[in-house]
């Protein structure tokens, strides 16, 4: 069986300052309510992005952000990914733990994104970046 992936909109945003975390989960917002994903998974997204989004700012010194409309079968999402040239993560298996954090915060930045969405995919290299991969379904 093949699954088609199709990209109906895409584009990419900068986040390198604070004033680009607003702009960043309005636009999520804005595409999420253009497609008609109800309130509950608006929130979700747009929890999971903000979380995901200051986390690159803060720890990987900021990033882009891709944002695609896809539609997979039935199903239509908005995909997000989250690329930075930071530090990287150490210990991915333990930065996805709830309660662990390396500064000031409750731990729950990662691991409560992933509880948010559909999909979740991190990677990371020491001394290279981070990449984080979220999927949120309209209807799910």
């Amino acid at each position: 069986m093949i699954t088609l992936l199709m990209a109906m909109i895409r584009e990419s945003l900068a986040i390198q300052h604070e004033r680009d975390l607003v702009y960043c989960r309005n636009r999520v917002k804005e595409v999420a309510v253009k497609m008609g994903m109800g309130i509950v998974n608006q929130t979700k997204l747009i929890t999971a992005t903000s979380e995901i989004a200051r986390n690159m700012l803060i720890y990987g010194g900021g990033g882009i952000v891709r944002l695609e409309v896809i539609i997979r079968g039935k199903q239509e999402g908005i995909q997000l990914v989250f690329e930075d040239k930071g530090p990287g993560i150490a210990d991915i298996q333990k930065a996805m733990q709830d309660g662990f954090t390396t500064g000031r915060t409750l731990g729950m930045g990662l691991p409560g994104a992933k509880r948010l969405v559909n999909e979740f995919a991190i990677q990371s290299t020491l001394g290279q970046g981070t990449t984080v991969k979220i999927l949120k379904w309209k209807n799910g």
